[in-house]
């Protein structure tokens, strides 16, 4: 069993709220965490980018004509930019203030879920996120964590907002820069190599495509305590839609020291293999079975009850 530094009777494989509960809610709000954590999640991810004046907010992108009513409310802010090396159109946070930001409000960003709530509810900012959690584990007598991913941190850092500053001292204004701390920070670039001299929480790289080879685990493991691997590099998928047997992933990665947190498990009929007959708890319980550490999930409430059996046993991985 993998014990998670920092959290009393620590399950065998933690539930990550990933923006929340989409599933269930627009993703990226108050209300959408507070879901995630009262259906069963140990963290709540929230996604960050800057605002114009430097604010940390949660979004999932830099560009939020998807996520909000902002095309509705400034119209005439719409840009072309250049992201990551991707031409990409729309409104981006990076030419709003925190009070203009202030006054969107999120929508479903899915047309195949639920449109109930949109237009209902704020975007929430980075220290807003970390006193909910901080105030769902004094209510729910668990603690909840925070799981902040660094959205296009070096594009930040190229127009002067930097995430990574802001993200510590959020995390020192809220007592949680801390090795014992509730929180895992995760990336798809290099800047966890900079963010490890500055803060002590858990750092997770972030891998999308490739496998990474035994020596670059161990390069990993220098800087960081896990990787967020996509469901595709432990159990491959064809165009068809065929699952080929599970690669050796998470057992080079428990050789090398890493956590394994997986994502993203969702249950919408598009979203889950068909090998899985409709059954989405047999996805969960077929990634529990292999080892992960962790799950990141849009139905942290499917994931409780799937991960209610109980797990065969297996060895905690070396640290």
């Amino acid at each position: 069993m993998a014990v998670v530094a920092g959290l009393a009777a620590a399950p065998p494989l933690i539930i990550i709220g990933h923006r929340g509960a989409p599933g269930h809610r627009p993703e990226h709000t108050l209300p959408g965490y507070r879901l995630a954590a009262e259906m069963g999640a140990d963290f709540i991810e929230p996604d960050l980018v800057a605002t114009r004046d430097g604010v940390l907010i949660a979004r999932h992108e830099n560009e939020i004509g998807g996520t909000t009513d902002v095309a509705a409310r400034f119209p005439d802010r719409k840009r072309t930019k250049t992201i990551d090396g991707v031409a990409v159109t729309g409104w981006f946070t990076e030419d709003f203030t925190l009070a203009e930001i202030r006054t969107l409000r999120a929508k479903e960003r899915l047309e195949f879920r639920s449109h109930e709530w949109d237009g209902q509810y704020p975007v929430p900012t980075f220290d807003e996120v970390i006193a909910l959690a901080q105030q769902l584990g004094r209510e729910l007598g668990r603690p909840i964590g925070v799981y902040p991913e660094t959205k296009h941190p070096t594009y930040f850092r190229q127009i002067a907002l930097p995430l990574e500053e802001r993200l510590v001292a959020a995390l020192e204004r809220h007592g949680w820069n801390a090795a014992g701390a509730p929180v895992f920070i995760q990336s798809f670039e290099t800047n966890l190599r900079e963010l490890r001299p500055r803060t002590p929480v858990r750092l997770v790289q972030l891998v999308e495509r490739e496998a990474p080879t035994n020596e670059a685990l161990r390069t990993i493991r220098t800087y960081a305590d896990g990787i967020g691997p996509n469901t595709r590099l432990i159990i491959p998928q064809q165009a068809d839609g065929t699952l080929l047997p599970p690669t050796d992933l998470v057992r080079r990665a428990h050789a090398a020291g890493l956590l394994v947190h997986v994502w993203t498990l969702r249950s919408d009929p598009v979203f889950l293999p068909a090998a899985y007959k409709g059954d989405a708890a047999a996805e969960y319980r077929r990634f529990r079975d292999l080892g992960v550490d962790g799950i990141f999930t849009d139905f942290a409430d499917a994931a409780t009850r799937a991960l209610a059996a109980p797990a065969p046993s297996r060895p905690e991985p070396s640290r």
